[in-house]
């Protein structure tokens, strides 16, 4: 992947109410003398952060499609202090900070190029709060997104990694009494890609510290079982849904978000399945994970209205 095709800006974003915190956040920008072709909002997953990637957001931006991603709170560079990890919170300061994050790229998207179409998409546990800002973000916000991108969503988790029913209603309870209490929830690095690379990488990556605080992991598998059950509905009059799963995903379960597709009401929607792949898709080994990129490329660019000279650059 060339550099040339694209930069790079780190900056911050600043969350002012009604919980303020400052979130760490990273741009991916097409080098063209023309706006980009559409503009991607990105929700890093569990244990996670907005750099760990690998070639997908470089990808985008040489296809013209430039990628605007955060550290939630509690993850990867937006963590200042031990005890900051996995301290996100619950599902409405979940949401409340994604608005605020959509606000600040709707302001610079108006400002700076007016009309570039804008997508939503999260992995994993982010997948999931993509799906649920589609449901219940704030119609001021949702008017300006084209369509919604969910990675291997956490609809529910794999059945052999799924906790006890009675431990789940234990953890709702001990949430509720000490919700700032954190546990460490070690994701199995072999079930997140097929590439031994992609393992290593993270069991040494610092940033991906696999610790949760109660409350956080309350409100990611209430989240995910509202998902599941039906309790949250994606709303027919939403645009455009990408769901896209690995069929031998040992995280998420592949079965629970094909369920949850099958019943969504949208016109527009599609589901991708990847035979025998697991939970990264962007970073599964050798050309899969281009193909993935190239997938997701594929399905926005078919929906801005505006043609790019970067769509037709040879994918690097």
């Amino acid at each position: 992947m060339s550099s040339e095709s694209y930069t790079t800006t780190e900056s911050t974003h600043t969350v002012s109410s009604p919980d303020p915190s400052t979130l760490y956040t990273k741009t991916w920008k097409p080098i063209t003398t023309s706006p980009p072709t559409a503009l991607l909002v990105f929700i890093h997953g569990y244990s996670d952060h907005c750099n760990a990637y690998g070639i997908l957001f470089p990808h985008l931006a040489s296809r013209g499609i430039e990628v605007r991603a955060i550290d939630q709170r509690g993850w990867g560079r937006s963590v200042r202090k031990p005890t900051d990890k996995g301290d996100s919170g619950g599902t409405d300061r979940v949401l409340g900070d994604i608005t605020s994050f959509l606000r600040e790229v709707i302001a610079d998207n108006n400002r700076e190029h007016k009309d570039v179409p804008i997508f939503l998409m999260g992995h994993s546990m982010g997948g999931a709060e993509v799906l649920h800002y589609a449901a219940s973000g704030p119609e001021d916000v949702k008017r300006h997104i084209r369509g919604y991108l969910a990675e291997a969503p956490l609809v529910a988790l794999h059945p052999a990694t799924r906790p006890w029913g009675t431990t789940v209603v234990l953890g709702r309870v001990a949430a509720k009494i000490a919700p700032k209490t954190q546990k460490v929830n070690k994701l199995d690095e072999k079930l997140l890609s097929r590439d031994p690379e992609v393992q290593r990488a993270f069991v040494d990556d610092e940033l991906c510290h696999d610790t949760g605080t109660l409350e956080q992991l309350a409100g990611m598998l209430d989240r995910g079982l509202a998902l599941e059950r039906g309790n949250v509905r994606i709303p027919r009059d939403v645009r455009s849904v990408w769901i896209s799963h690995g069929t031998d995903d040992g995280v998420c379960e592949f079965k629970a978000a094909k369920d949850m597709f099958e019943r969504m009401e949208v016109e527009d929607k599609e589901f991708k399945a990847y035979q025998g792949w697991y939970h990264k898709l962007h970073a599964e080994p050798g050309e899969d994970k281009t193909i993935f990129a190239d997938d997701v490329a594929d399905w926005i660019l078919a929906r801005c209205d505006q043609p790019s000279s970067m769509q037709a650059k040879s994918k690097l």
